[in-house]
């Protein structure tokens, strides 16, 4: 896999900049460093090299591992699938890959047990396959990988913004325009290190589009569309306008609106769907 580092990495460690433009972890991506399967400029590099504008990155992915995480005979909801690629709209409350505390019902699980053998190893043992990720309790499209020709693609589109994301949310609040951007870098919160946050400095780009559909008083039901791809961007960046997504029990305030109060039953996570994907398919 061949990545040109963009100017927002400008400064950043090699390991750090791999773990965030691939699926691959950052103590991965420095192990592969380490052993010499990352070239920067054509040259062997060290996992805390520094990155500027226009550099090439050069990664070796290592052989498939064999599988340690169990198949699980969970049902899916298959939207497309081919020999390449399959396309999964994923439940609310469904993690999407095994971790402490979840290592089991995950899609990773149920795609383990879908696709067989037919998954990319790109992700490793706990990733296989995964090309990006939507939180918990965030319903909706995820594209995986079933060759390691098609990771390869769909992580260089992700990383190019070759693949857009449409998501529906219904929010708190009223918008006096029917459409707007929010263009604001995200970081790691400086105190709780799970939640993040808009940093005017030092922060990663981060650009979400939003569209009205429909209003209903003190509640509003979005479109938005992510010209970038951080970490809870549409949820760190409703919450710091003011309208954070209804149910969400990280950035939204802790009194819940009449509305939450009148459907407290209905409500379970964030309501925040991955509505729309669309890209380039990897192979044709």
């Amino acid at each position: 896999m061949i990545l040109t580092v963009e100017d927002q990495y400008t400064g950043t460690r090699i390991d750090a900049y791999l773990a965030d433009v691939t699926e691959l972890s950052r103590s991965a991506a420095a192990k592969l460093c380490d052993e010499g399967s990352v070239l920067l400029n054509g040259s062997p590099c060290k996992k805390r090299d520094s990155l500027k504008e226009g550099d090439t990155v050069t990664l070796e992915l290592p052989e498939p591992e064999e599988y340690t995480v169990a198949a699980e005979d969970i049902p899916l909801d298959v939207v497309f699938e081919d020999g390449d690629i399959i396309v999964i709209n994923k439940p609310s409350g469904m993690v999407v890959h095994p971790a402490p505390g979840n290592y089991s019902g995950t899609l990773v699980n149920a795609l383990l047990h879908h696709c067989r053998d037919s998954l990319s190893g790109i992700g490793g043992v706990m990733r296989p396959g995964i090309v990006h990720r939507i939180d918990k309790d965030t319903s909706g499209l995820l594209v995986v990988a079933k060759c390691d020709l098609a990771h390869a693609e769909l992580s260089a589109l992700l990383e190019h913004h070759g693949i857009e994301r449409e998501y529906r949310a219904l929010v708190r609040g009223g918008f006096p325009e029917d459409e707007g951007t929010v263009d604001l870098p995200i970081a790691r919160h400086p105190v709780d290190r799970k939640k993040m946050a808009v940093a005017p400095e030092g922060g990663k780009r981060a650009v979400t589009h939003y569209t009205v559909l429909e209003r209903f008083g003190g509640i509003t039901y979005l479109a938005l569309r992510l010209e970038t791809g951080r970490t809870h961007q549409i949820r760190v960046h409703m919450s710091h306008r003011g309208h954070a997504l209804l149910g969400d029990p990280v950035y939204a305030p802790s009194t819940p609106t009449p509305f939450e109060l009148r459907h407290a039953k209905l409500i379970d996570g964030q309501l925040l769907h991955a509505a729309k994907l669309s890209f380039p398919h990897p192979r044709t």
